[in-house]
């Protein structure tokens, strides 16, 4: 059973990233959105910490852009209708609000 994690808040803010990745199993895979994209700041701690478990991880490009956050090509950047068809594909969603 594959879960998708949604992250929408800043790792700067509070550890919401960091219980995830310590949850997140090997089937599941991970999506940052709004202000979790900041997670991607070069030479950051949630930045390390996300390269070094090497899980599937995903993008909003929109939300990316607009906080002008370089995608690592270790992470996909995807779009609307590619995360509906993310939450299509993993048996559950699971939104860390």
């Amino acid at each position: 059973m594959s879960t998708l994690h949604v992250l929408s808040h800043s790792p700067f803010s509070d550890d919401r990233l960091t219980s995830c990745l310590r949850l997140i199993g090997s089937a599941d895979a991970l999506l940052l959105a709004g202000d979790a994209v900041y997670a991607l700041q070069p030479d950051s701690a949630p930045f390390f910490a996300l390269q070094e478990r090497k899980i599937k991880l995903y993008v909003l490009i929109e939300d990316a852009q607009a906080r002008a956050i370089e995608i690592p090509d270790w992470a996909e950047a995807i779009d609307y209708p590619a995360f509906v068809e993310l939450s299509i594909q993993h048996d559950k969603v699971n939104s860390w609000l």
